[in-house]
């Protein structure tokens, strides 16, 4: 789940789509402005695309990371 800057959800689909790991990713109404669907090997792989490579984007203020167990 992804906080973006005011009008930047548009944006910033695409570069979050683009993310390593990351299959999907949509614009949502909400506390949240951009749900992303990661897969990886490890969790590992899911956790370090979200800490490097999605956080730095610009105007990706806040994220909240949830691991699918099944």
């Amino acid at each position: 789940m992804v906080k973006t800057s005011a009008g930047k959800s548009a944006d910033l689909q695409e570069s979050i789509a683009a993310v390593e790991g990351v299959e999907k990713a949509h614009v949502v109404a909400g506390q949240y402005d951009i749900i992303a669907e990661a897969a990886g090997e490890e969790v590992y792989d899911v956790i370090r695309g979200v800490a490097t490579e999605l956080r730095d984007l610009d105007g990706v203020v806040d994220t909240r990371t949830y691991i699918c167990l099944e």
